[in-house]
């Protein structure tokens, strides 16, 4: 009688699939090579995994890899071989790992929570480390997770969050004013002076702000002020003690035309620091005797130009990336502060409730036509009810939520609302602005306020959840948000108090540079005349055809 066969063994329990901190399919320690008994490196299972990471886009030219260009996708390819996620066989060759992609952020435009995918040789304990190593200090991966085989980034992704950091004083009709009222205020006896946040850097109204294109000098601000007062005192009294009675205002035009092409450092009283005192006043004095051909210096004058100084720069700090108003020689008061009130607030909200839902974009994008289906997207919404403060700077937190957004569109989106919140476009323009037989120059923000703030892959989670990990930024939710506060937020502030990205931005938006703010006025005047033609064709007086 044949023996019977031996029990079958149980079946081995199912491995939990592998995340960022647990994998027993790696071989953690170099296993000898047998005859040679060399050491060899340690084998690694491939998995598809989706890595979360955030990086500062300043210096590269968007996420998606360009040929010539130093982009995110590229360095981020190159350090996944080098850690030795990507064999050798398959390096530039991202089609080959299933690479991509959860957003294709633009040029300079930053990401808190980026989701990438692909096919890679990773081991739990150190590849996050070992990839960050290979990355720049401004690219932070956070961690992994095992995804499903047909997982893609990209097409996974149901929404994405973006949020733009604005400015308060963007929304301000009256701070930094367009180029062209700072150029026609020139000689009127009530001129606009510099604009504080642009004007110290480089890019300036030709003949009012100093010479478009020119470096800023590297003057000391106390040596700058000094001159300032040197000038404008010999200005001040050349023209009223050594001028003759008939010539005297033709004269003072051309005095005021030339302190605007001598450049900012002439022009401008917010120069002067607020710790200036009697000693500094007195100083000014001498020198200004010492360098005005002999020209004498009324002690009362200094006196009234010293309380007119104190008066502008005792104000509070804020108040400098806003414009003073008045007239050269005499006292120049500050506007009103401008704050982001409940009743603007509201207003702004009502603006950029108009994006909400599906619309034709074609004019919120570049290179597609308005007949493309791609020319359509959904916004699930679009707030901004907070302001955060980064170095002494007031923003406004503009949170949208959309599916996918086209290239600009964001910025565009914010470009047009910030132009309807100054008055320089009628908020009736979004009654034509999702037409596909409308075409419209929208304004496009700068970059450097963006960011992607989060990739949402809600449908995967709840369809995978008792077998893979959740695809979230829950997990590194503290990380991400020192990563935040540590390069981007940083950067967003230095670029605005340094560069004045915003601030510079303000002054192209007028209807010259965008005559199609006035679309709505030109269609009305245009119904307008064509119903006066028919009346006419008609027999029908056009005074009567109006009155009615």
């Amino acid at each position: 009688m044949a023996a019977a066969s031996p029990p079958a063994s149980p079946p081995n329990p199912k491995r939990p699939k592998m995340s960022s901190s647990s994998d027993p399919d790696h071989d953690p320690e170099p296993t000898s090579a047998g005859d040679g008994g060399q050491p060899r490196a340690p084998r690694y299972k491939r998995r598809k995994v989706a890595i979360l990471l955030g990086y500062c886009g300043a210096g590269y030219q968007g996420m998606q890899k360009n040929p010539g260009a130093r982009t995110i996708e590229g360095d981020l390819e190159e350090a996944l071989y080098q850690a030795g996620a990507v064999p050798e066989a398959d390096r530039a060759a991202p089609r080959r790992y299933d690479w991509a992609r959860a957003a294709r952020t633009d040029k300079g435009v930053s990401a808190a929570a980026q989701v990438v995918s692909g096919r890679f040789y990773v081991d739990p304990p150190v590849f996050t480390d070992r990839l960050n190593a290979q990355l720049a200090p401004q690219i932070r991966a956070y961690g992994y997770v095992r995804v499903t085989n047909s997982f893609n980034a990209k097409k996974f992704c149901d929404r994405r969050r973006y949020v733009y950091l604005l400015p308060v004083f963007a929304l301000d009709p009256s701070a930094h004013p367009d180029r062209e009222a700072v150029m026609a205020s020139v000689g009127s006896g009530s001129e606009l002076t510099k604009c504080v946040e642009c004007s110290e850097r480089g890019r300036k109204v030709p003949g009012v702000m100093g010479r478009e294109g020119k470096v800023p000098d590297p003057v000391p601000l106390e040596e700058k002020s000094v001159e300032a007062s040197q000038e404008e005192t010999a200005v001040a009294l050349n023209g009223d003690a050594n001028r003759d009675p008939a010539s005297t205002g033709d004269d003072t035009k051309s005095q005021i035309a030339e302190m605007g092409t001598n450049g900012a450092e002439k022009c401008d009283v917010d120069a002067v620091p607020a710790s200036m005192g009697e000693t500094d006043c007195s100083k000014m004095n001498s020198d200004s005797n010492e360098n005005s051909d002999s020209v004498d210096v009324d002690p009362s004058f200094v006196d009234e130009k010293k309380a007119s100084y104190e008066a502008v720069v005792t104000e509070d700090e804020k108040e400098q990336d806003m414009d003073v108003e008045g007239s050269i020689g005499e006292e120049m008061p500050l506007r009103s502060s401008f704050s982001y009130t409940d009743e603007v607030k509201e207003r702004f909200t009502r603006i950029l409730q108009k994006y909400v839902g599906t619309h034709n974009f074609h004019n919120f994008t570049t290179r597609t036509k308005a007949e493309d289906p791609a020319a359509k997207r959904f916004i699930i919404s679009f707030k901004a009810d907070r302001v955060v403060c980064l170095d002494g700077i007031d923003f406004v937190r503009c949170e949208v939520v959309g599916q996918s957004f086209m290239l600009h569109q964001i910025r565009k989106m914010v470009g047009l609302a910030v132009a309807v919140m100054r008055n320089c476009a009628p908020e009736s323009i979004y009654d034509v602005a999702f037409r596909k037989d409308v075409n419209l120059n929208v304004p496009t923000a700068p970059e450097v306020g963006l960011y992607l703030d989060e990739c949402m892959f809600t449908s995967y989670n709840k369809k995978w959840k008792d077998s893979h990990e959740a695809v979230s930024m829950e997990p590194y939710s503290e990380e991400a948000e020192e990563f935040k506060v540590k390069y981007i937020f940083s950067h967003i502030a230095a670029m605005e108090h340094k560069e004045g990205a915003v601030a510079l931005w303000l002054h192209s938006l007028n209807s010259r540079n965008y005559p199609d703010f006035r679309y709505m006025d030109n269609a009305g005047t245009e119904a307008s005349a064509g119903a006066a033609v028919e009346s006419i064709d008609e027999g029908i007086a056009p005074s009567e055809n109006i009155s009615e």
